[in-house]
């Protein structure tokens, strides 16, 4: 029931605002209005999306947590994809979100509702002699819960000798005689 509640409301809304709106300014101005936010919501989503999709791989790049950059551009996504949706209260709605601190606030409400839990790899960042003895170089180490379980170890070598087939000599690849240039008709001349 909670859910079908802003399907139902927002479209009321959305007609008052129009009615009024239309009435302080003209119906032509009102269209303008909506068909212009549509544009501007168009290219918000195509040059913040960039941008969005930038900050992260340069967070990545830098070793910092992508979490931040991908959390605001979707939100600017959203934003910019409410814009778009014909309508004065969502385009107004679509415009707050494009506000970096009013977004930081959003994120910030929400991290303090999220709870995360998990099993999986930590980082240790003790080197050298600190470390422990057997840790993995690379500072990973099992974390809560991790299972050995299935665990194969093993070890290999990279060999660059010729498939057997070929080395056999049991296909017919062989070196072309020296006035012929390759196996085709065509190269000869």
């Amino acid at each position: 029931m909670w859910l079908l509640l802003p399907f139902v409301i927002l479209p009321i809304v959305e007609i008052a605002l129009f009615i009024q709106v239309g009435g302080a300014i003209g119906v032509l101005p009102t269209i303008a209005l909506v068909l212009a936010s549509a544009l501007a919501g168009v290219a918000v989503m195509r040059r913040q999306g960039a941008r969005a999709a930038l900050d992260v791989q340069r967070a990545m790049q830098d070793f910092r947590d992508p979490g931040r950059p991908m959390a605001h551009g979707a939100l600017v996504m959203i934003g910019g994809l409410l814009m778009v949706v014909p309508g004065l209260f969502t385009s107004a709605l679509g415009l707050l979100l494009l506000i970096a601190p009013l977004r930081s606030l959003i994120l910030r409400r929400m991290a303090r509702r999220m709870r995360v839990s998990g099993a999986g790899y930590s980082y240790s960042r003790t080197y050298g002699a600190e470390a422990d003895f057997g840790a993995d170089p690379t500072g990973f180490r099992r974390g809560p819960g991790w299972s050995d379980q299935g665990a194969i170890d093993g070890e290999y070598s990279v060999q660059d000798d010729p498939p057997g087939p070929v080395r056999d000599g049991l296909t017919d690849q062989t070196e072309p005689p020296a006035g012929r240039r390759g196996n085709s008709g065509w190269t000869r001349h």
